[in-house]
């Protein structure tokens, strides 16, 4: 490979890297580079900065300090730092719940005339689902809920609402293991508390304080920002788009969304559709306006309009040295700070639009969900305004894009499955018990410039959908595989084994099914509870031939979903180091051995795509025959 195919599989990357590097812009790849060698202590886990004490460090060969200042070891250094790092990663993803929530609040006031309730019916589910009575006006039901969502983030006794959904078996494992979630809010800061210089040591419990903040993630903040995005936005469909950087227009006004809360985005929609603003475009020399989606704003979108999406977490800085966005349009999470440098370069202007996610330097037009439409068309207009400054000469925008079928919710499934007026997961129970099926797999997560870009994701899912695996993503990892073609219906034909290859056709499905953006994950573990309340396949998570991975990430918030996954029983594999953890051989035994013990299921490290998907496969065998199924159908 070269040195441009060892940074990205992506086509579409490769062209545009070859220009940065023709124009001397520096990437994210370079900037890698640059760190090199990264430190030691820090990937092992071993270097300490919760006090003005240290920084300290433990020596990992043993020949030199082995305990911190205060006298803290390696088991308890690596574990602090994996607690706060889950601790951190729930903050994001819950917050994101927080303000969705109270958007809701707004709403239910009468203070967002730019929203309102499009899913009446999941509305109403929820409402049952926190003891509201229902018999009573839809605004009145909107406001008590929206009380109750946002109770749910300060709860200081009982347990999180949504934990009611999973298994009855898993409800328990969770109380006995002293790991149900309570208030939201109340785990994220107890896990910075016992983090904190002096309280706990035992790297064991710091962990189970851990699991705890996670599930208060993935069974609170991230679950209650899918469905209220739900009630909101509308529940998605399936639909048809396109991916990759060839979505850009070169006769348009290009505005990128890119972020993770689709609120505004979801506005942005609108207003690229503005006849004023079409018109204010043409007027300006563009053939019309042009929307498309970088990251989880991208999947919001997507989902919900068929909005295009442009590429996934590495091809953000891409995008704008295509030469041809006019705005890129951002709120919060993985945004990278080198956009302001790499924009500057170009005409793009980069604007910023949450107050918890300011640039130096860089324009700011803030968001308020009572003025929504508003703030969008003042950022497209900057935008059209911007299209006579862009330089003709220097825009090359690739040629790839790939068709995708995005928009699969648990309660599509059920329709899909058991049709409109049945609707049932019995089928899909059935598939796997006959063998036809061999089992599920999620495959989710980010981007890492440490592996080639898309690479771990398309190999590891081609692996699994050959041996009748159906995969699940969320993410940038579903980003990585539409790009490849995996999220169309035909690619069953070409890339699954013969039983899924027969399911989806009889269905009409894609072999790989993309359930959203990286919060969605919540609609994963929703489904699994579905199958097992189904029947047929056990009585917990833990006992469905099922396995979860992050193939490329890199963020705390996948920590986090990695944890979540575990404690709800999930057998899950993570690419590259685990966690920086490598330091403290108790702790890394305790993650992919000892957890088991505790709740069911365990992690997995790995830095081979190939091998990621034989360890899956051989836990979805494995699991398989604890049922007494018979083996796979197809081998």
């Amino acid at each position: 490979m070269s040195d441009i195919e060892q940074k990205s599989i992506d086509t579409a990357a490769q062209e545009v890297l070859k220009k940065a590097e023709a124009e001397n812009i520096q990437t994210v790849w370079d900037r890698l580079e640059s760190q090199q060698p990264q430190c030691g202590f820090g990937m092992l886990g071993l270097c300490c900065t919760v006090c003005n004490m240290g920084p300290c460090r433990i020596d990992p060969f043993g020949e030199g300090a082995q305990a911190g200042v205060c006298g803290a070891n390696a088991d308890t250094i690596a574990a602090r730092n994996l607690a706060r790092k889950i601790a951190a990663g729930a903050s994001a993803h819950s917050d994101h719940g927080r303000d969705v929530a109270h958007t809701l609040m707004l709403l239910s006031a009468g203070h967002t005339h730019d929203y309102e309730v499009l899913d009446v019916e999941k509305l109403k589910t929820l409402a049952v689902e926190f003891g509201i009575d229902i018999n009573k006006p839809k605004e009145q039901i909107t406001q008590e809920l929206a009380e109750k969502l946002l109770r749910e983030f300060g709860r200081q006794e009982g347990e999180l609402v949504f934990t009611k959904r999973a298994p009855k078996k898993r409800q328990q494992t969770w109380q006995n293991s002293g790991i149900t979630p309570r208030g939201i809010d109340r785990e994220i800061v107890e896990t910075l508390h016992t983090t904190n210089v002096g309280v706990d040591n035992d790297y064991k419990n710091l962990i189970k304080t851990g699991l705890r903040c996670a599930l208060s993630d993935g069974w609170g903040g991230s679950m209650l920002a899918t469905d209220v995005q739900d009630i909101i936005l509308g529940s998605p469909q399936p639909i048809r788009g396109k991916v990759n950087l060839g979505v850009l227009k070169e006769n348009c006004v290009n505005i990128v969304v890119h972020g993770h809360e689709p609120i505004l985005s979801e506005m942005a929609v609108k207003a690229s559709n503005d006849p004023e603003l079409v018109k204010l475009a043409r007027e300006k020399g563009a053939a019309g306006i042009n929307l498309a989606g970088i990251c989880c704003t991208a999947n919001e979108v997507l989902m919900r309009h068929g909005i295009a999406v442009a590429g996934n977490f590495l091809q953000q800085e891409l995008a704008i040295i295509t030469g041809a966005v006019e705005v890129m349009m951002v709120d919060v999470q993985c945004i990278m700070p080198a956009l302001k440098e790499v924009a500057s370069c170009f005409h793009t202007k980069l604007i910023t639009t949450n107050p918890k996610a300011r640039f130096p330097g860089v324009e700011h037009i803030e968001f308020h969900p009572d003025k929504a439409y508003e703030v969008a068309k003042q950022i497209i207009k900057l935008g059209i305004d911007n299209f006579v400054n862009r330089n003709k000469e220097r825009v090359n925008i690739p040629k790839q894009e790939m068709d995708l079928v995005a928009g699969f919710t648990k309660e599509i499934v059920f329709q899909i499955l058991g049709g409109r007026y049945r609707a049932t997961y019995r089928p899909l129970n059935e598939a796997i018990i006959s063998g036809r099926l061999r089992g599920l797999a999620g495959v989710v997560g980010c981007n890492n410039p440490k592996q080639t870009h898309d690479l771990f994701h398309t190999t590891l899912v081609k692996e699994l959908i050959k041996k009748d695996v159906l995969v699940l993503q969320t993410g940038c990892s579903a980003i990585a595989c539409a790009k490849q073609g995996l999220l169309i219906p035909e690619a069953a034909k070409l890339y699954a084994g013969r039983g899924l290859q027969e399911i989806c056709e009889a269905v009409g499905i894609p072999p790989v099914l993309h359930l959203g953006s990286c919060v969605d994950n919540s609609r994963i573990l929703t489904a699994a509870s579905h199958i097992i309340e189904e029947g047929g396949l056990g009585q917990d998570l833990s006992d469905i031939p099922a396995a979860g991975c992050a193939p490329e990430w890199m963020s705390e918030k996948a920590i986090t979903i990695g944890f979540y996954f575990v404690a709800s029983g999930v057998y899950t594999v993570f690419g590259a180091s685990p966690f920086a953890t490598l330091g403290s051989h108790n702790l890394t035994d305790y993650l992919t051995k000892g957890l088991e013990g505790v709740v069911g299921a365990r992690f997995e490290f790995c830095d081979d795509p190939i091998k990621m998907a034989e360890l899956m496969i051989a836990h979805i065998d494995k699991k398989r025959k604890a049922l007494n199924l018979k083996p796979a159908m197809y081998e």
